[in-house]
């Protein structure tokens, strides 16, 4: 192995890589436009647009532009871009940010009779020389060639690059086409198989989503639309305080020092882990000390969680919480069950109804203690009721975390693929 020899290479392949400046074999003669998203739409139009934002969250290292998530031009006429219109093998980055995704690219493919233009804070790369499908799109997303690109970004809120600097990068590749192709198709099947794993992950995700709406009693509804055989009963409306007891005790003699957040996705998490610092005071002696299978709610809301979120400690067997969470364990309900209807949004309306109107310091809810175990929640008489449908759902939580994990580890396999099959 040299400096122009990558770490993992296909076997019968031996050549040292080529390096030449980016502006040797890609140049920027190829415009873009400045349409806002308000000028776009995914349902018709002549030509589309590829939108940086879209580059950043979206779109993989290669988008085949009949990707339905490629919006048109409303109203886009191809003539009226003519000097514009992309080919196969268009490098299309990203040159602005809020963070160092600043520079992400994605590589063009699946044009035919169709037409596609490079929107709003973009700039078009067009090679002078064939490349192998795919081979820049991965190469140009890879660690070894973005660590040229952290340098040169420019801005304090809001990172950007130019053209003048990208020109001035290296580019480092197989001459052999071969091996381009042999890069490029590795990296796609990889694509293809995180593609399928994260279909899987939101189809369980929806049904979980679909079971929650038909296992709990809907709003003046007394029983659920899907029910398991054997219960007939009414379910009982009792208040959250009848069935559960606050906790209040503080951290006095420091029995854990591990600092807690919610997280809607991961639950209750080690702060660390979350936000990789320590959000809390250093001194946690008058914190909460929560237990496992301890349940908190966090005032605080966020997308998609307007009223918050409320989840058990799963993860560790102690840890401490600020006391601007409310803290309780179940006492005369099952916990999995508890667990479960908090991913309903049954308890919204309660909620929203103790809250003051209009009162949020600095992100909080202002809702009390004791307003917030009045609210009320219509749960099973039978504890065997209640038992089955924990079980039921947490079988799926199960197959949901199983499935991420599998995402997770292809994920990390590319990424480290990427580290180690490009100079």
């Amino acid at each position: 192995m040299n400096n122009n020899t990558p770490e993992i290479r296909f076997k019968g392949f031996t050549d040292a890589w080529e390096q030449r400046k980016f502006s040797y074999y890609l140049d920027f003669s190829v415009s873009n436009n400045t349409l806002s998203r308000a000028g776009l739409n995914y349902d018709e139009g002549e030509i589309k647009n590829i939108h940086y934002g879209d580059i950043l969250v979206k779109f993989d290292s290669i988008i085949d532009i009949s990707n339905p998530k490629v919006p048109f031009i409303t109203g886009g006429k191809a003539e009226d871009y003519k000097n514009q219109l992309l080919q196969n093998g268009d490098i299309i980055i990203a040159d602005t940010a809020e963070d160092e995704t600043t520079g992400k690219a994605v590589e063009i493919t699946g044009i035919s009779d169709n037409y596609v233009v490079s929107g709003l804070h973009t700039m078009v790369a067009r090679p002078n020389e064939a490349f192998a499908r795919g081979y820049l799109g991965y190469y140009l997303n890879s660690q070894a060639y973005r660590n040229q690109l952290l340098p040169l970004m420019q801005g304090i809120k809001v990172l950007s690059l130019s053209k003048t600097n990208m020109a001035k990068t290296t580019i480092i590749f197989p001459k052999n086409k071969s091996e381009q192709t042999r890069i490029g198709t590795f990296f796609r099947t990889l694509d293809d198989a995180i593609t399928l794993h994260k279909r899987k992950l939101d189809g369980l995700k929806e049904l979980k989503k679909g079971y929650l709406q038909q296992m709990f009693p809907q709003a003046g509804e007394s029983v659920p639309r899907a029910r398991f055989d054997g219960f007939t009963e009414p379910w009982e409306e009792r208040k959250l305080g009848e069935v559960v007891e606050r906790v209040t005790r503080k951290n006095t003699k420091l029995e854990s020092t591990l600092p807690l957040t919610i997280s809607a996705q991961y639950g209750l998490i080690d702060q660390n882990e979350f936000f990789n610092k320590q959000v809390a005071s250093k001194d946690v002696s008058n914190y909460f000390l929560v237990k496992k299978g301890e349940f908190a709610y966090n005032k605080s809301y966020s997308n998609g969680y307007p009223w918050g979120a409320i989840k058990r400690l799963d993860m560790y067997d102690v840890g401490v919480l600020s006391t601007l969470y409310i803290v309780f364990k179940p006492m005369e309900v099952e916990s999995e069950f508890l667990v479960q209807y908090y991913e309903t949004t049954n308890w919204h309306t309660q909620v929203s109804a103790c809250a003051a109107e209009g009162a949020r310091n600095h992100g909080l809810l202002n809702i009390s203690p004791s307003d917030f175990f009045s609210t009320k929640l219509t749960m099973p008489k039978e504890k065997d009721e209640q038992i089955a449908i924990g079980k039921f759902f947490r079988n799926i939580d199960n197959q949901i975390t199983t499935q991420q994990q599998k995402l997770t580890q292809l994920k990390q396999l590319k990424s480290a693929y990427l580290q180690k099959m490009f100079v």
